[in-house]
């Protein structure tokens, strides 16, 4: 078993071809050691190569509304009246912190999702 980290895109798909060849190893055995080590390296290359980033908040907003077939006038008991629901939609006023907290109860966002790079006013 030669393992080293995977730092190339050659690399990680020879890495997918050899976890493929060893997916039916048993646990405890060397061909299990190396599946279980190259999916870890494989892992840790895919999450820094294609790291997911958090939602944009109004995209995350608008992907619940869109989930639950909600229109801006729902928004209004979270959010105040319906021009500052379109305001905020439009990008034009920012979330504030009671807001935030509304939607994360009202609409079960994630809150790392509505604070994500975004700034708050209080």
């Amino acid at each position: 078993m030669n393992i080293k980290p995977i730092r190339t895109a050659d690399e990680y798909n020879a890495a997918l071809v050899r976890i493929d060849s060893l997916f039916d190893a048993e646990l405890g055995t060397d061909a299990g050691d190396e599946l279980e080590v190259l999916i870890t390296l494989v892992d840790a290359y895919e999450s820094k190569m294609h790291a997911i980033e958090a939602p944009d908040p109004i995209e995350a907003i608008k992907f619940r509304m869109e989930q639950q077939g909600l229109s801006d006038a729902d928004l209004t008991p979270m959010l105040g009246q319906r021009s500052r629901v379109s305001e905020v939609l439009n990008r034009k006023r920012r979330l504030s912190l009671n807001m935030i907290r509304k939607l994360h109860q009202g609409l079960n966002i994630p809150l790392e999702s509505l604070i994500s790079d975004y700034k708050l006013s209080v």
